[in-house]
């Protein structure tokens, strides 16, 4: 099984950014306890700000990985070029997000990468990802 975790804008900064909403551990710091939790799991991350690195790497790995974790943060509610791409591609994406984006803002509640993807994990802080790697298992 092998799973790509692709995060997007300011999920460099989990640690750092909003710990009330975010929680206090780094990324880096959480992958390698995922890698553990899930040894027979092949897992590879990415993490961009820029739209355009996000859609090359799901067009790089969208016809050979098992699957994709992909938490777009706040480009989920605003980009139709990723929700294409999503749409384009073979691999299954299960949509992540740490926060309940529906106890959020308005316009949080709208996703375009949803009616793509597999499924969708919502509010579970970082166990979010742990969650929807098991979705593959």
């Amino acid at each position: 099984m092998h799973l790509l975790i692709l995060n997007g804008p300011n999920l460099n900064l989990l640690g750092q950014r909003e710990p009330e909403v975010y929680g206090n551990q780094s990324f880096d710091s959480y992958f390698e306890e995922l890698k553990l939790q899930f040894p027979l799991v092949q897992l590879d991350y990415f993490q961009s700000n820029v739209e355009g690195e996000i859609i090359n790497k799901l067009q790089e790995v969208g016809f050979s990985y098992d699957g994709i974790l992909l938490n777009a943060g706040a480009y989920t509610h605003t980009s139709v070029a990723i929700s294409d791409c999503v749409k384009a591609i073979s691999s299954p994406v299960v949509e992540v997000h740490i926060s309940n984006t529906f106890s959020r803002e308005t316009f949080r509640h709208q996703s375009y990468i949803s009616p793509h993807a597999k499924g969708v994990v919502i509010g579970f802080g970082l166990k979010s990802y742990a969650l929807a790697i098991q979705s593959f298992l």
